[in-house]
């Protein structure tokens, strides 16, 4: 469907039937807003209109006929915000409708490297009237409160008379609202001096959660003599633009909008703030915002890029999938959160699950400044009296932390008994964040002012969590989900249990250290939280003898009890016709059935292959992944970067095309939802910590790195300790050069080597 490019998503002819597809795929967006890539024309056909706001949601109602004590009270679900890009034109008062008029030429842009998005087209009106039009918008990187549209009309065949509305459109609508729902009310619209101003606040809710109030201001400029009017109808609200056109003669609209919200400022005070952003916009002027757009655009590349040499489809993927992390989240603000279609559409509610730590994390690690993964932490940490709520509604106790499986605010926002109750591993990639991130940056200084804390709370929760078994005189975990979620209420998924076990000795761990460096902080937290020395001795014992299950037969992990019991059956068994299975099966028989949806014991090689031998990673992971249907859109990565460990080449690279084009190819046949944004970050994955085998221990950062066989290059630049190093493996050479900064333990095949500012070495490449 799209050209292959290596810095442009290129939709070359209009195909109606997958511009809803398109809308996903060229969505914009600057992590304080973003919106899908809906015309700015009047289009009658089918579309998913899409503009959101990051924070800005609404707590929709949850309780059901089978509602079961613990259950939230709302589901949180990023609203669509009232819109600003409208330019509808009327031509010799024909309305310009892209569904009906004849359409010559037609080409889409999404240019990644400066974060715009294009369009040139030429219609043909039914008095045989031809339009060239030109356009280009952004959602600006500097400015964020800003977005602007470039639009130029070129009458091609002869003269004519054209009316433009320029409207805010405040009466929108969720796709998946019930009954048309609307979850906006209008406060004001008014027109004044040229500004169009309209304020509208979310309707009331029985929960508790504050109203969110939004003002969007618009402002117009054109290239050409034309007469302006004031337009207000119903909740559409803005100016006309009327003007003649001779044949060949082009107008230039150029649309400045601003968004601003109860986020950031008060209620009172937001119509007169959008009037002034609005101004700022238009006093810089287009060409200067998207100068300082670009700037910023060229910054994020310069850490985050991954080059490949020789398969413009890989390139394209994984730019693709860093553009979309990029845009989605910028770290500047720690009560936003990355959710899993971003500004891309609905699904999911554009709230936070673990992704984020299982998955996100490693690539903003390594990519911005160490502020940005640090207010990942913080988002956590702030909501850390949330997940003790969470986990007092199932009945835990004492400061247990449950953190929730869906969140905007900290509270839970998951109605399905299986995953709200059960899928209770969410808790480990919370700690294993914090571990990575005090492991990468060396900052300890965090696990004393707030990482400690969070760490007790999760381990307060597995200690009530567990079970010690009579029979077996082991600590158990019953009644649980895995990440494979084609199982559920099983009992002691090794991975869950495994994750807890983890979690406990690293909580133990940091407790002695911090007793031993800052043992004032410690005795001033324990107070704080009522914690107890006796604790950790209950830990210990849970550490000691949890329960891990394994098969002696198979000699392998054993995914959670029961599952050999199951049919011996693999995914090549499986008829191409039924696949994919949460398609064409019932959910009775997927849970009957041993298919496996995403990563389960596979993601705990992931976490933990420090702690298993080569051998065992190797027989569990060949033993699953054929047992894998990869149905979840974070399973492929994981395997990828498994794959690549046991070298596994053919594979890792199967599966990480898969990742880096999931959307592009339209996988799933699900692109039109919105996009796959947290297992984008797979595909960095797959190259940096798969491909270029990059891992990081106390002191040390290593690299085994191979490259795939049709591939002649490959190279990314990562941030490390304040040092910036740039990786370039081909098929000869591995080249690694540090810019500035220093590291003194860098490791290569195995060799350590002291890498000073500027200092490049070369090494050979060998084979896995």
């Amino acid at each position: 469907m799209f050209v292959e490019d290596e810095w442009n998503v290129i939709e070359d002819g209009f195909d109606a039937s997958r511009h809803v597809i398109a809308e996903s795929v060229f969505s914009i967006g600057n992590g304080h807003m973003g919106q899908r890539a809906n015309f700015e024309e009047a289009y009658s056909g089918e579309t998913m209109q899409g503009n959101y706001i990051g924070g800005v949601f609404f707590p929709d109602k949850t309780r059901v006929g089978w509602w079961k004590n613990g259950y939230p009270d709302y589901f949180a679900k990023v609203i669509n915000a009232p819109a600003w890009i409208g330019l509808h034109t009327s031509v010799n008062g024909n309305l310009l409708d892209l569904a009906s008029v004849k359409i010559h030429s037609f080409r889409r842009t999404l240019n990644m490297k400066e974060g715009t998005l294009s369009k040139t087209c030429v219609v043909e009106l039914p008095d045989g009237t031809l339009l060239r039009i030109e356009s280009m918008r952004f959602v600006s990187m500097a400015a964020v409160e800003i977005g602007t549209i470039s639009y130029a009309i070129t009458a091609e065949n002869k003269d004519c008379s054209l009316s433009v509305l320029s409207f805010i459109e405040a009466h929108v609508l969720n796709q998946d609202s019930n009954y048309d729902e609307c979850f906006w009310e209008s406060i004001s619209q008014k027109n004044e001096q040229g500004i169009s101003v309209s304020v509208d606040q979310t309707k009331q809710n029985p929960f508790g959660v504050p109203q969110f109030t939004v003002a969007t201001a618009i402002c117009n400029e054109i290239s050409v003599s034309a007469t302006k009017k004031q337009y207000h109808k119903q909740l559409q609200l803005g100016e006309t633009l009327d003007f003649k056109l001779k044949k060949g003669e082009t107008a230039v609209i150029t649309k400045y909008a601003a968004q601003v919200s109860t986020m950031n400022y008060s209620a009172q005070e937001l119509p007169k703030i959008a009037v002034e952003r609005v101004k700022e916009a238009e006093k810089t002027g287009f060409k200067k915002l998207y100068a300082d757009h670009k700037k910023v655009w060229a910054a994020k590349w310069k850490l985050s890029d991954i080059v490949i040499k020789g398969d413009v489809k890989a390139q394209q993927g994984i730019r693709f999938n860093i553009f979309h992390l990029n845009q989605t989240y910028t770290g500047d603000d720690s009560r936003l959160n990355i959710g899993p279609k971003g500004f891309t559409g609905e699904k999911y509610g554009g709230v936070t699950y673990w992704d984020t730590e299982a998955f996100c994390f490693p690539f903003y690690l390594s990519t911005s400044p160490e502020s940005v993964s640090r207010n990942l932490l913080l988002y956590r940490y702030k909501q850390l009296p949330q997940a003790i709520k969470n986990a007092g509604k199932l009945g835990f106790t004492g400061g247990a932390a449950l953190y929730p499986m869906v969140t905007m605010t900290g509270d839970e926002c998951h109605n399905e008994w299986e995953i709200t109750f059960e899928e209770i591993h969410r808790n480990g990639a919370i700690a294993h964040a914090i571990y990575d991130y005090v492991t990468y940056t060396g900052d300890r200084a965090y696990l004393v002012d707030y990482g400690l804390e969070v760490l007790i709370g999760i381990s307060r929760f597995w200690a009530q969590r567990v079970i010690l078994s009579p029979i077996k005189r082991k600590y158990m975990i019953l009644g649980v989900t895995g990440p494979n979620e084609y199982e559920n209420n099983v009992s002691n998924n090794w991975y869950t249990n495994y994750f807890a076990s983890w979690c406990l000795r690293y909580t133990m761990e940091t407790i002695s250290w911090i007793k031993r460096v800052a043992n004032e902080k410690y005795v001033e937290l324990a107070a704080k939280i009522s914690f107890e020395e006796r604790e950790i001795l209950r830990w210990s014992d849970i550490v000691n003898n949890m329960y891990l299950p394994t098969d002696e037969k198979y000699g392998i992990i054993l995914q959670n009890d029961g599952y050999l019991d199951k049919e011996p059956i693999t995914v090549a068994d499986l008829p191409a016709d039924q696949r994919p299975i949460n398609q064409h099966w019932s959910w009775d028989r997927i849970l009957r059935s041993p298919f496996i949806k995403q990563a389960d014991v596979v993601q705990g090689l992931y976490f933990f292959e420090n702690e298993l031998n080569e051998e065992t990673i190797q027989r569990n992971f060949e033993f699953y992944e054929a047992r894998c249907v990869h149905e979840s859109s974070l399973s492929p990565c994981i395997h990828s970067v498994v794959a690549s460990k046991i070298g596994d080449e053919a594979k890792a690279y199967e599966l990480y095309l898969r990742t880096a084009r999931l959307d592009l190819d339209d996988y799933n046949k699900e692109a039109k939802e919105g996009l796959h944004i947290t297992s984008m970050s797979g595909s960095w994955l797959a190259i940096v910590k798969g491909f270029a085998g990059m891992r990081v221990a106390q002191n040390d950062i290593s690299f085994n790195p191979y490259i795939p066989s049709g591939w002649k290059s490959y190279s990314f630049s990562i941030t490390y300790r304040n040092a910036t190093l740039t990786v370039k493996v081909s098929k000869s050479k591995v080249e690694l050069c540090v810019s500035n900064g220093y590291i003194p333990n860098l490791q290569v095949y195995g060799q350590t080597y002291l890498l000073k500012k500027d200092e490049h070495i070369t090494i050979q490449t060998k084979k896995k």
